[in-house]
């Protein structure tokens, strides 16, 4: 739960924090951002949806840019698109680059975004919302998303890590091992996250406590 002394955290942080501890800190904390083309891209795909207003398609009212929020757990930011059928159950739809043939480990922080942003819709509208969609720009389709017990339980746990960084203030280490590479490789902050630099410091201090047990290795 949120104190009300600190400031909500923005929706967007999750997802960064799902991909990478440490971008999220260094674009939460430092304020550091960089282009590159993935991020051009993502910007391209969001021009439209961006944009706030309502259209009525089929009988199913949709929302752009639809602020959203959550008092009990600190959240706010909003939806690139909700559709609101008949009965007014919303329905939100997270676009994004690229298509729907993702790695699972990068599909799973879009995931995690969609089921903040309906859990904050829960909350704003009284409703149960079990379930959103990643629109896929390059694939120019959907891929349905359950918002499953285990889905909002991830949520609940990055919130209070996302939270715990904004209380210490700390920018989290870099990503470490294989699974880092691919998402180390695409990121538009690797020049200032240096990863390799912090794995040399590493590798360093472990070749020191393994020849010296009694060197500090708090550096």
């Amino acid at each position: 739960m949120a104190s009300l002394e600190e400031d909500p955290i923005p929706l967007s942080a999750l997802q960064h924090w799902a991909y990478c501890p440490r971008q999220c800190g260094l674009i939460h904390l430092d304020q550091a951002f960089d282009e590159n083309v993935h991020t051009l891209r993502g910007q391209a795909v969001h021009k439209r949806v961006d944009q706030p207003g309502v259209e009525t398609a089929k009988g199913v009212r949709v929302e752009h840019a639809l602020p959203l929020w959550h008092d009990h757990l600190g959240l706010i930011g909003k939806a690139d698109v909700v559709e609101f059928d008949k009965a007014r159950r919303p329905y939100p739809v997270e676009y994004k680059q690229g298509s729907r043939h993702k790695a699972a480990n990068i599909a799973a922080c879009d995931d995690l975004q969609l089921a903040a942003q309906a859990m904050c819709l829960e909350t704003m509208f009284g409703v149960d919302v079990p379930e959103g969609a990643i629109y896929y720009a390059s694939s120019k389709r959907r891929r349905v998303v359950v918002i499953d017990p285990a889905l909002r339980e991830q949520v609940l746990h990055v919130v209070d890590a996302v939270r715990g960084m904004f209380r210490t203030q700390k920018l989290p280490p870099p990503l470490e091992g294989s699974s880092a590479v691919q998402r180390c490789r695409a990121c538009s902050l690797h020049d200032r996250c240096q990863p390799e630099a912090w794995q040399g410091v590493a590798m360093r201090q472990a070749r020191q406590a393994l020849f010296n047990p009694e060197a500090d290795m708090g550096g």
